[in-house]
């Protein structure tokens, strides 16, 4: 299997996981947040599965890899932070810390796992 593809199921794994963890903070299931939620961190970790796809392609280097799923899920978690729940209290830390954590361990199986495709690999 590609490193794309091991992103993509990977990243689309954790992030659902990530998303499904909200059911241990009831505060969300009442203010009716779980689908948004539970979707948003899904596609976040879709696209951190795709980009670090991407970079594990691009550049085959462990470091690399890790640091750019990191920059990626933080990226992303940032702008998913960046909006308020109905209260209007912003929660950083809590979405921050769980898209770094996801974007380095993504980064760094599509590193380790995964085939780089054969017309990729000939370029260099």
């Amino acid at each position: 299997m590609g490193k794309l593809k091991v992103g993509i199921i990977v990243g689309s794994g954790l992030g659902l996981l990530d998303g499904l963890s909200t059911f241990f903070a009831p505060e969300a299931a009442k203010m009716g947040m779980m689908p948004m939620i539970i979707t948003g961190s899904t596609v976040k970790g879709l696209v951190t599965g795709v980009l670090a796809g991407w970079i594990a392609n691009r550049y085959r280097s462990l470091p690399i890899g890790i640091v750019g799923g990191l920059i990626v899920g933080l990226s992303l978690s940032f702008l998913a932070a960046l909006m308020p729940d109905p209260q209007g209290a912003y929660h950083f830390v809590e979405i921050m810390l769980s898209g770094v954590l996801l974007g380095a361990v993504v980064g760094f199986v599509c590193q380790k796992w995964g085939r780089v495709p054969a017309a990729i690999a000939n370029q260099n």
